[in-house]
């Protein structure tokens, strides 16, 4: 199991030129916000960073256009941030019947569908998700998703383009998210994933390829990616996009 993207409700101002791209684009993450896909009620921008990826977006109508109905509704609520963690895995099937019988809530596998012009053409895409339930005290969500086959994975990644493997940063090496976790999470947490440690008001959990997952007791809600990188010729080392702090090491 290791990252694979983190989905970001962000405000419209990140995925146009201006500022908040240029900060982007300062710490050495190649970002085109003119990039994208979407539908009349969404729109999404990519920050490729090796094989991992942000997936931004931003909420243009009530419905979402066809985009998750539970980020949808957490976006016209003012939720913006870090709205789901997805983890790369192996054998979806697996791991879901072994979250089932642990009786932690867990989606069915299912593949994403999205619907263009007025739900006349719709494309599915060539992977399989699902999803834990929102934590309670925290605004976000865990998803697992699978790709179809690795013919598919290839393909794909030669589409992720701008990519900051052109700035040597390779990948994300950690992800820290604080907020209001309670003992409960923690203990599901750790029924879920398999090499975790408890310390004090922190879970810690070691993925593939030597990535680093933390959740920490916090009041606010913030998350700290910190970046795979050898580049040292940066205008800045660090960015924050919503609720987000990205950090080039």
């Amino acid at each position: 199991m290791k990252f694979d993207h983190l989905v970001l409700n962000v405000d419209k101002n990140y995925q146009m030129e201006g500022q908040f791209a240029q900060n982007i684009r300062d710490v050495g993450l190649p970002y085109n916000p003119k990039k994208g896909k979407g539908t009349k009620g969404f729109k999404a921008t990519n920050i490729w960073i090796g094989k991992e990826y942000f997936e931004m977006i931003s909420i243009k109508n009530q419905d979402g256009g066809g985009w998750k109905k539970e980020w949808v509704d957490a976006y016209n609520n003012g939720e913006r941030g870090l709205i789901c963690l997805m983890l790369d895995v192996k054998d979806l099937n697996q791991l879901v019947q072994k979250v089932k019988s642990e009786k932690i809530p867990i989606s069915q596998p299912e593949s994403i569908k999205i619907e263009f012009f007025f739900k006349l053409i719709s494309k599915t895409m060539p992977w399989t998700n699902s999803y834990l339930d929102f934590f309670q005290n925290v605004p976000m969500q865990i998803g697992f998703q699978q790709m179809n086959n690795e013919k598919t994975r290839t393909k794909l990644e030669k589409y992720m383009v701008p990519n900051s493997r052109g700035n040597n940063i390779t990948g994300i090496k950690q992800v820290q998210i604080a907020g209001q976790f309670t003992k409960v999470d923690f203990e599901m947490l750790k029924r879920i994933f398999d090499d975790t440690f408890e310390g004090d008001e922190r879970l810690t959990i070691h993925l593939e390829h030597d990535q680093v997952l933390i959740f920490e007791q916090a009041a606010e809600f913030n998350v700290q990616i910190v970046l795979n990188s050898k580049q040292t010729n940066l205008l800045n080392k660090d960015c924050w996009i919503e609720n987000t702090h990205i950090i080039n090491e």
